[in-house]
């Protein structure tokens, strides 16, 4: 979905720009879907951890540790449902569902994060992108695609612990003996768990520094799927085809 380009009057003179669909909808859904459940299961699983708040007195009085785990397995479930959709939207949708994907066998990916990680470090406005470029790529292959999974499952192992010998016991519960037990395989959830607050400050960052230096519509892109660029700005997402 292209409209073409439009001039605008700018104190530099005229500017055309062009407006294009990049993020389609289920994209948007498991984008936000996944931030939602990820500071909910952050916070709650902080809770479960150290609970600070837990009130005097026999715990089925008031169950705040129960009511606390239920939240948070409710939004390790949410945010099942939000990476398989993004997987499932990964084959499904445009290019641009898979430009967050390291296409490392490909000379052009390797030219494109060498340009963009040089990009950075000087500080300028660099080739443009309608979707991920390649550093971006790493960034969210490895905070949020390995390590999201990386939860995701070993969540879904500490929950079959309620039910020996069920459905998820037997899918996922090789994990527990794997990474040495259930006390060291909590530890495992709860430190990869920080990882998170590494990838929401680099994230954050990055968005606001790019949205100041293409005023592309970077932040309302999530929102509404489109954005924009100059005429002369190239889409260098030619490598997703």
């Amino acid at each position: 979905m292209a409209s073409g380009y439009r001039t605008l009057e700018t104190g530099y003179g005229e500017c055309r720009y062009g407006r294009k669909y990049v993020w389609q909808l289920p994209v948007r859904l498991a984008h936000w879907t996944t931030a939602l459940s990820v500071v909910v299961l952050f916070s709650t699983g902080l809770y479960i951890n150290w609970p600070v708040l837990a009130p005097n007195g026999e715990a089925y009085r008031h169950f705040v540790m129960g009511r606390v785990r239920e939240i948070h397995f409710l939004f390790g479930f949410l945010l099942l449902f939000a990476f398989l959709l993004r997987s499932y939207w990964f084959w499904m949708g445009n290019n641009y569902a898979r430009s967050g994907f390291p296409f490392a066998w490909r000379a052009e990916w390797w030219a494109d994060l060498k340009e963009q990680a040089a990009r950075y470090l000087r500080l300028e406005r660099g080739h443009v992108h309608l979707g991920h470029n390649a550093l971006a790529g790493v960034t969210y292959t490895f905070f949020v695609i390995f390590l999201g999974w990386f939860q995701i499952l070993t969540g879904l192992a500490l929950y079959s612990e309620s039910n020996p010998g069920g459905f998820w016991d037997k899918a996922v519960g090789w994990l527990i003996p794997l990474l040495g037990g259930p006390f060291s395989l909590r530890m495992w959830h709860h430190t990869a768990a920080w990882g998170f607050v590494v990838f929401l400050i680099l994230h954050l960052y990055i968005v606001l520094y790019d949205e100041k230096q293409y005023k592309n519509g970077l932040i309302s892109s999530m929102l509404v799927g489109l954005k924009f660029y100059e005429k002369g700005d190239l889409d260098h997402d030619r490598w997703l085809t």
